[in-house]
């Protein structure tokens, strides 16, 4: 939906033991650990993942964890952040100046649900909003770089930018549980604003080109 929101794995937890195909191996081999006999069955390690999905035998799942890098505009990463299994980095205006500015949709507010808002279709409301934005925007970039060509100290002039209008970028750490989470609470049009829902989805990708067996709980 959002061009703006990038994510993409950059770390995944890996065998460091020959007999261990991949890390979906790993998950399997710790699933099996009160079956020592069949411990090193891998041939049938994608249906017994399967059926711990099925079940919600999700503790297997926190053997493996996965970074991601997401970007994303500074008021959706606030909301992400929120997640406390995981672990975060994110860009810091403290020590780099920001240079990656957008503008954002129009939306309206859904008066039956105060969590929703709507499609805007009425083309004046929208060219309005990307008007004010606009006007926003180069008011603070104009300020903002004046403010660091006279030596104001970035924490200080970071103040000056409109967060969601401002690119960031983070890592996220996380167990494929704590992923498997965030994905069934953020995939929720209506509930979750549209730009995480976006994020969530994309992470899904993600998480599916690693561990396939996820997705009959994630699709």
């Amino acid at each position: 939906m959002f061009d703006f929101n990038k994510v993409k794995v950059i770390g995944v937890t890996q065998p460091v033991v020959d007999f261990i195909p991949d890390s979906e191996g790993i998950l399997s081999y710790a699933a099996r650990v009160s079956n020592q006999a069949n411990q090193e069955n891998f041939d049938t390690a994608e249906g017994l993942l399967k059926y711990c999905v099925r079940n919600k035998h999700y503790s297997v799942f926190e053997t493996c964890s996965i970074t991601m890098e997401i970007e994303t505009p500074r008021d959706i990463a606030r909301q992400i952040l929120r997640h406390r299994s995981f672990s975060f980095q994110e860009f810091s205006q403290r020590y780099a100046q920001s240079t990656n500015f957008i503008t954002r949709e129009c939306r309206l507010q859904d008066t039956k649900n105060r969590q929703n808002s709507l499609d805007c279709f009425d083309e004046d409301t929208a060219h309005v909003w990307k008007v004010m934005q606009q006007e926003l925007l180069d008011v603070a970039e104009k300020n903002y770089q004046h403010a660091l060509d006279i030596g104001i100290a970035k924490e200080v002039a970071r103040t000056l930018l409109p967060e969601g209008l401002t690119m960031s970028k983070m890592y996220m750490q996380g167990s494929v549980r704590s992923w498997i989470h965030f994905i069934q609470v953020r995939d929720d049009e209506g509930v979750a604003q549209k730009e995480v829902v976006d994020v969530a989805r994309k992470v899904k990708v993600e998480l599916l080109k690693h561990f396939p067996c996820l997705s009959e709980v994630i699709s």
